[in-house]
């Protein structure tokens, strides 16, 4: 009697533990199934991004259409301030309305690094770990890989959470630390959404833009300037220079040291019609607004003021360190 309970009991065991890994290797199979299967897709959700004590968050809207079509829309929730990724023809713009301007960039957008909301780089970085770990639990799985996000090389994995129907809820980015430091809730992803034939295209985007009031950026000036709270070590501010503008003022200071930079901070200019803007670099989160980062620049616009930091010996990471120090808000006058 002994015996028998002992072999029905291996036997109830192997079956678990089977039906537990195959359980675990169907989910991914239900997640290239039905993301690969996507001619386009709508994702609604929250993003947020967290800068030391500092959280930023912003509502999204992830637009996807084949042949490579993607819009972005991401809004700051604290100001309402709005920035728009748009890949279309292969090229790639990061519209600012409050600047009443485009940026285009020479970019390999989305594909080039890890997108926290790009159903495609999520499901890339899923399949390309071969050491994935996957979790079950009450309400689904949670897939935790590698990213690759090569402008900032702190963050090195992602937590992908997915219930049993193979929908993404959640997917949160940690950091070598192993804490979380960007954070993109699915509110929900329409797989069968209904755009215009125009929804894609630069110039139809544009023409729903509203013209900012620039009255108060025309006429203001930085009242306070702005210093990084970062500084390499051995690195010291040895100038600092003011140069009125026509519509406001620019603020140069030059860093020296083991690890020198330049940061230059300027009122931003409102064009009177829209204008589109070449830019060299990749677009980059900074702190409250999307920006431009190359091997030695890193350029932002933020609350009214234009920032440009460059050096030529600090790679990408500092650069962005540094950046990221630059947070408080500015007063104007």
């Amino acid at each position: 009697m002994k015996k028998n309970f002992l072999i029905i009991l291996f036997i109830a065991i192997f079956l678990f533990s089977g039906c537990t890994k195959d359980s675990k290797s169907n989910i991914v199979d239900k997640l290239n199934k039905k993301i690969d299967g996507l001619d386009a897709y709508q994702i609604n959700g929250v993003l947020s991004i967290s800068n030391n004590e500092d959280t930023y968050n912003y509502d999204v809207v992830v637009s996807y259409k084949k042949d490579d079509n993607y819009k972005v829309s991401l809004i700051n929730k604290s100001n309402g301030h709005e920035q728009i990724i748009l890949k279309s023809n292969n090229e790639v713009y990061v519209i600012t309305p409050a600047l009443n301007k485009s940026f285009k960039f020479q970019s390999s957008w989305p594909d080039n690094n890890s997108q926290i909301y790009i159903l495609s780089s999520i499901l890339n970085d899923i399949n390309s770990d071969d050491e994935k770990i996957i979790d079950e639990v009450d309400s689904g799985y949670v897939i935790t890989t590698r990213v690759n996000y090569p402008n900032n090389i702190g963050l090195v994995k992602q937590k992908v959470y997915v219930d049993k129907d193979a929908n993404i809820l959640k997917v949160e980015v940690l950091n070598d630390s192993s804490i979380v430091e960007m954070v993109m809730k699915f509110d929900k992803i329409d797989d069968n959404p209904t755009f215009d034939d125009n929804y894609f295209e630069l110039n139809s985007i544009i023409s729903d833009i509203e013209t900012p009031d620039t009255t108060e950026e025309e006429t203001s000036a930085i009242d306070d300037i702005i210093y990084p709270l970062y500084i390499p070590s051995g690195t010291v501010l040895v100038d600092q220079e003011t140069i009125p503008k026509e519509d406001g003022e620019r603020i140069i200071l030059t860093f020296d040291g083991e690890k020198p930079f330049l940061l230059v901070e300027e009122t931003s200019s409102i064009e009177d019609e829209f204008s589109i803007v070449p830019i060299f670099g990749e677009p980059q989160f900074l702190n409250d607004t999307l920006g431009a980062i190359t091997d030695n620049s890193v350029s932002w616009s933020s609350n009214g003021i234009d920032y440009y930091l460059v050096s030529d010996v600090m790679g990408k990471t500092e650069l962005i360190e540094i950046a990221n120090s630059i947070s408080t808000i500015p007063i104007m006058k």
